[in-house]
């Protein structure tokens, strides 16, 4: 991992500068970034344009990173676009090469319309080599990856911001005044100016369950009206958006990427939202040791009255001991997600129905699992017999 956009450059510029060769809508924020990428680009085949899709990380499969017309690159496509990305570029950081394969898939396939989301920051992350994009946003400011991006929310805030290009003005979701501040303070330096999305209705229909997703798809529909979308686009694609790891349900399993503590603020109001009893809700939780695990934990044990805890398995950066876990807020430890699902609720072994309804009958079980994203795609991958890559947390 490094931030910086110098060996980012050099291999565009070796590779004939494959960025350039599409319109691109650059989304930045802690978290929300991904849902709004999401319904940017189902708007935009609503709107019957060609879309390239980049996000990260992934949760089962690597080729999940770069969907073209919303379908993951075939293997043998991704083994060459990373090959050629490599051969750009032999330094390459892991993120560098899969953002440059990302680019080189867009080009090759002629997209009308390329969403890229940030890695991290953006300022020095390997996607701010897109020269003035279409659209851009900042989604939200949330504390997290300080170690990299700042101890603040202001300090963050202005990492975020640096996406910004002459003449561009990027939409902004709401946050605390000082945030905001920041982020018009970095623009402006930037040659750019912010929009709010203050006033801006809220689409009638959401596909992604939430009442977080709410900001999420007024920035999304700002973002889709400027990229030339007509409103029955924006509102169709909207509806339709899927985004799996989101508050998906699973038969009587809910995931959330939930992996930082505004995002467990957010699990934590949806979960009161379905008025499921806590001794009616087990929750698994595990986190990447670069995580503040404790104030998820404090957040979200009081939802449930039983806690199962497990490390993400193969994680490429540290795991927290689920024993440290156990300390704060009791609960049972689990040798693997297998293990885990076991202990809350039977759910291995099942052929658990897909559902993706509002909520669930308070009167049934709910197990919540959530804390990683390493541990969402091996938790999705065994629930829905699917096959896995090797999970990276970049």
């Amino acid at each position: 991992m490094r931030l910086g956009l110098e060996p980012m450059r050099e291999a565009c510029a070796r590779t004939g500068h494959p960025e350039r060769a599409f319109e691109a809508v650059h989304v930045a924020g802690t978290n929300g970034k991904g849902s709004v990428c999401a319904m940017v680009e189902s708007i935009a085949r609503a709107a019957g344009r060609r879309t390239g899709l980049y996000t990260s990380p992934h949760l089962s499969r690597f080729a999940e990173r770069i969907r073209i017309d919303g379908e993951p690159v075939d293997d043998d496509t991704l083994a060459s676009l990373l090959g050629r990305a490599l051969d750009a570029g032999p330094d390459l950081s892991f993120f560098e090469a899969a953002t440059l394969a990302a680019l080189l898939a867009f080009r090759e396939a002629r997209v009308d319309l390329a969403v890229v989301e940030v890695g991290m920051g953006g300022r020095l992350d390997a996607t701010n080599v897109l020269p003035r994009p279409r659209a851009a946003a900042i989604t939200r400011i949330a504390l997290d990856h300080t170690d990299r991006l700042g101890e603040t929310l202001v300090d963050i805030a202005r990492e975020k911001a640096g996406i910004a290009k002459p003449g561009l003005d990027i939409v902004v979701g709401p946050m605390p005044a000082e945030v905001r501040a920041a982020i018009d303070e970095t623009a402006r330096a930037l040659g750019a100016t912010t929009s709010g999305v203050e006033g801006v209705p809220i689409p009638a229909r959401i596909g992604l369950p939430g009442v977080h997703q709410r900001d999420n798809a007024r920035i999304a529909a700002v973002l889709g009206a400027r990229t030339g979308a007509p409103p029955d686009a924006v509102e169709e694609g909207i509806a339709r958006v899927h985004w799996p790891g989101r508050l998906e349900r699973i038969g009587d399993v809910l995931l959330d990427a939930a992996h930082n503590p505004d995002g467990a603020e957010a699990l934590a109001a949806h979960l009161r939202s379905l008025a499921v009893p806590p001794n009616r809700v087990t929750l698994v939780f595990g986190a990447l040791a670069d995580k503040d695990w404790a104030p998820m934990l404090d957040t979200l044990a009081p939802l449930a009255s039983r806690r199962v805890y497990v490390a993400p398995s193969g994680a490429s950066r540290g795991v927290v001991d689920p024993s440290a876990m156990t300390a704060r807020h009791t609960g049972a430890v689990a040798s693997s997600i297998e293990e885990a699902l076991r202990l809350a609720n039977g759910a291995t072994g099942r052929d658990p129905p897909h559902h993706s309804g509002p909520g669930p009958d308070p009167s049934h079980h709910l197990t919540v699992l959530c804390g990683s994203m390493v541990l969402i795609g091996q938790a999705r991958a065994l629930l829905l017999g699917l096959p896995r890559d090797p999970p990276v947390a970049l």
